[in-house]
């Protein structure tokens, strides 16, 4: 093995620098072509080509494309559930929905590729997030349900189907990353979907939560 494979095994503070901008290469060629392909479209060929690195090289950092796409999917998660974590149940009701509502879909514009992989990811079965999405998501979304509940029985916000409504804000954000192609084809030339989006969004749950 090459000294920069045994390097690239170490923890983050042992690698150098070539070997984290490998590393971050790989993953950034990765989320391209399996957020364009699919996982079973994917390949560590067609990786490796992307991260302009030789296959064997990519296998130091990385056993198989189940580890990058794997890898992948769990900085996305984490970024993706922050929005959800940080709403305040101390805060204004109305402002901590809008205020979630709003991050994600700035996460849908700012990393479409991002949404792409966990829909695909999704639409296979959840096979590498099955227990997260059973675990560490329901758990969350449960908690946050309970405060949205105590806020509509506190007579705060109108009464709605919690997790519902938190799927209806997944939906509702998502599909701009997701259907990007299908929203700007419909608008057509002049619109900035996400703009209008977000415009849109703060009066349909306005008027949702209006107590």
């Amino acid at each position: 093995m090459t000294s920069d494979a045994t390097e690239a095994s170490r923890p983050n503070g042992g690698r150098t620098r070539i070997q984290e901008r490998n590393r971050a290469a790989i993953l950034d060629a990765g989320l391209a072509v399996f957020s364009a392909q699919g996982f079973s479209g994917a390949t560590l060929d067609r990786i490796a080509r992307e991260a302009h690195l030789s296959k064997p090289n990519l296998l130091y950092y990385f056993p198989s494309k189940e580890a990058i796409h794997l890898a992948l999917l769990r900085e996305l998660l984490d970024a993706w559930l922050q929005p959800l974590r940080d709403l305040d149940p101390e805060g204004e009701p109305v402002t901590e929905v809008l205020a979630y509502a709003r991050r994600k879909l700035e996460l849908s514009r700012s990393f479409p590729r991002e949404s792409r992989l966990f829909a695909n990811e999704v639409l296979r079965g959840a096979p590498h997030l099955s227990e997260v999405l059973g675990g560490e998501l329901a758990a969350l979304v449960e908690e946050k349900a309970g405060v949205l509940e105590r806020w509509m029985a506190e007579g705060r916000i109108a009464r709605v189907p919690a997790k519902h409504l938190v799927f209806s804000i997944w939906a509702l954000t998502q599909h701009y990353a997701d259907f990007d192609t299908q929203v700007r084809a419909v608008l057509g030339e002049g619109h900035d979907p996400f703009a209008e989006a977000g415009e849109f969004l703060d009066t349909l749950f306005r008027r949702l939560l209006a107590p």
